[in-house]
């Protein structure tokens, strides 16, 4: 099996592995900003117990690779924005004169994992990212080990527990309580048992934990495919998404002049549908007084039964709060992933 330090140095290694941002949850939890997706340098240097420095120094050497997997310096209006919906939220107030804010994705925080030298947070993540890989080399498609072999493992695994905790240890106890001159040497003795001990239960529960989650990505590749289109070409994916769960009439009305909609539908039982599509970055949510624009041509406009607000990143909790107030359904890019994907969209049923 490969050392987790081979990460250190293989880039291709690290590029190879990039998609499992659910280690970083299972290793430590990881806090996020509200928009669900991003942390700041602060966030980072906390997760991996290191300085804040020490996280720049990292950022500065190897920006290109990090940029490439989610880093994103904002500035400007996209700055000032991004700190109204998230910043104020969760960080508390900061100084106005701010000219930037460098904020990372989860691959990108990942990719931290990867690279941070001196840090048994980022130690951990690189043995388990290698652990899963190793299980889905050795299985692949998913599949678990032969029940033959894995039985076999599992009642060695607990014979050997059985052994150190029923029977070693207790004899240790019993020679400790009558030996006066190795009694130090005993008790070290002791201790180094209860370790290993110890390992072999920790090791049992993460070989199980990655049995259940080393399954293959059931949609790998469609985000990146959604990623590269420009806004007409997603406009058009969505209506062939609407066309495919039964609805008909659908038509594209896309920029200027569109009254505030992209695209209009109605379903197989007569609602008719309005849909807004944003193809924005997913480090950009969709912010509150995008969602009020919405509602205003949606219902106002196009007094429309199902109204759609389709998103290829986030939505901020203040616009998920007035969408769940005036009924808009929001499809942000998990659910649009899985809508990619063949599974049917629920307000369209």
């Amino acid at each position: 099996m490969i050392d987790e330090s081979a990460l250190l140095e293989s880039k291709a290694l690290r590029s190879s592995v990039l998609e499992r941002t659910e280690v970083l949850d299972k290793v430590k939890a990881l806090s996020l900003l509200p928009d669900g997706m991003h942390v700041t340098t602060a966030m980072v240097a906390t997760y991996f117990d290191v300085a804040i420095e020490t996280v720049r120094q990292l950022v500065k050497r190897h920006r290109e690779e990090l940029e490439v997997n989610g880093l994103v310096v904002l500035r400007g209006a996209d700055l000032r924005k991004f700190e109204s919906d998230n910043m104020s939220l969760s960080l508390g107030s900061y100084p106005q004169a701010r000219r930037s804010l460098t904020i990372y994705s989860r691959r990108a925080m990942l990719n931290i994992a990867m690279l941070l030298r001196d840090s048994d947070v980022a130690r951990r993540v690189r043995t388990y990212l290698l652990d899963m890989e190793y299980l889905a080399r050795a299985h692949p498609m998913g599949e678990p080990a032969p029940s033959d072999v894995r039985s076999l493992d599992e009642r060695v695994d607990r014979r050997i527990t059985h052994i150190l905790g029923k029977t070693v240890v207790p004899m240790f106890n019993a020679l400790i309580e009558t030996s006066g001159e190795h009694r130090q040497e005993l008790i070290s003795l002791r201790e180094d048992v209860q370790r290993i001990e110890q390992r072999l239960c920790d090791h049992d529960t993460r070989i199980t934990d990655l049995e259940r989650t080393s399954g293959p990505r059931q949609y790998t590749g469609i985000m990146a495919s959604i990623d590269a289109m420009n806004w007409r070409e997603f406009e058009h994916h969505i209506a062939v998404l609407l066309r495919r769960d039964g609805c008909t009439d659908v038509i594209v009305h896309g920029g200027p002049g569109d009254r505030g909609v992209d695209v209009t539908a109605c379903t197989a039982d007569g609602r008719t549908v309005v849909a807004q599509c944003k193809s924005f970055a997913p480090y950009r949510p969709v912010w509150s007084g995008e969602l009020q624009k919405f509602l205003g041509a949606s219902h106002v406009q196009h007094a429309a039964d199902v109204a759609l607000f389709v998103a290829t990143t986030s939505f901020t909790p203040d616009a998920r709060a007035i969408a769940e107030s005036h009924g808009v359904t929001l499809v942000d890019r998990a659910h649009l992933e899985k809508w990619s994907a063949g599974v049917p969209l629920p307000a369209l049923q």
